[in-house]
């Protein structure tokens, strides 16, 4: 059932029609059924709620929504969008933390290009005082996002971490790499649909999985970021990590923007870094389509939202 739902929603996600028919109502107003996990459009909308998320004692992270560029130029034009939104981001005074993917910046069309566009991105990054969390995509990216990410690595560039997902039978191997390099690594379970040979298929294998790679990440990693909505999993990495001795200083928790906010509210009142993804931007389609993959039970709220917005149209 759980492999089987994110393929399905996977499917969707590719969906040229679906894409346009979701894009006509998703949006259109503060109520519409995609602003539960979207910020908005613009980059205004997202800093607004950046702010309020500041407001709670939460940390964020702005998500510029976009990936698969097919043209150098595309991939240009979404770079420049990445230098203007810092300019944007220290204007505004919220926290100076942003997320991207590589197939965002050009890696389908040509690899040199896209780590030069990185590049673009590091150096007024470092300069402002920015994070940028390279995000990992579907298993055919995995190798080639961690060479990019190495590469800049190499190159000093210390302002960069990179995200990883337990679903991935491969991960562990890469989080020892990262834990010797003294990276950063954002651990996710991975929202992709993945073949059984690259990726465990059942729920409880994907968890499993993720409790053993936190536990790694916080005894030997860097700062780890340990990103989940599911509170049995939460449960056991806090147990870890008090137990251990590790303190609330040397980890963060992350979530993403409209899921889980009682579990948000509830780990910063508990004295717990606690981190809220902001996604935002046209293209949240794809994005949106693989929340509703990785959880089912947001598929009834989004009818009941089309319905309604249907109906008042």
């Amino acid at each position: 059932m759980y492999a089987g739902s994110k393929a399905f929603f996977y499917a969707l996600s590719r969906s040229a029609w679906l894409k346009k028919v979701a894009s006509k109502y998703g949006m259109a107003t503060s109520e519409s059924f995609a602003r539960r996990f979207i910020a908005g459009d613009t980059i205004e909308e997202a800093i607004d709620a950046a702010r309020r998320l500041q407001a709670q004692g939460l940390h964020l992270t702005l998500d510029y929504l976009g990936e698969r560029v097919r043209t150098l130029e595309e991939a240009a034009a979404a770079t420049g969008e990445y230098v203007r939104l810092m300019d944007v981001i220290v204007a505004s005074g919220i926290e100076r933390n942003v997320s991207l993917k590589l197939t965002q910046l050009g890696i389908d069309v040509d690899r040199a290009t896209c780590v030069d566009n990185l590049r673009r991105i590091l150096e007024p990054a470092a300069r402002h005082g920015f994070f940028v969390r390279i995000d990992m995509e579907n298993s055919p990216y995995t190798a080639v996002t961690l060479e990019v990410f190495e590469t800049l690595w190499q190159q000093q560039y210390r302002n960069v971490g990179v995200a990883l997902q337990s679903a991935l039978r491969r991960t562990e191997g890469d989080v020892r790499r990262m834990n010797e390099l003294g990276a950063r690594v954002r651990l996710v379970k991975g929202a992709y649909k993945e073949p059984p040979p690259v990726a465990y298929q059942e729920k409880a294998e994907v968890s499993a999985a993720f409790v053993r790679l936190a536990r790694l990440l916080l005894d030997e990693g860097t700062y780890p970021a340990i990103a989940t909505h599911d509170p049995a999993v939460l449960e056991q990495v806090r147990a870890h990590a008090a137990s251990h001795g590790i303190a609330t200083d040397r980890f963060e928790f992350q979530m993403l923007y409209g899921i889980r906010r009682d579990l948000q509210a509830s780990l910063a009142a508990a004295g717990y870094r606690m981190r809220v993804y902001v996604p935002f931007g046209r293209e949240w389609f794809p994005y949106f389509m693989r929340r509703l993959g990785e959880r089912p039970a947001n598929v009834g709220f989004v009818v009941k939202a089309m319905l309604r917005e249907r109906g008042g149209a």
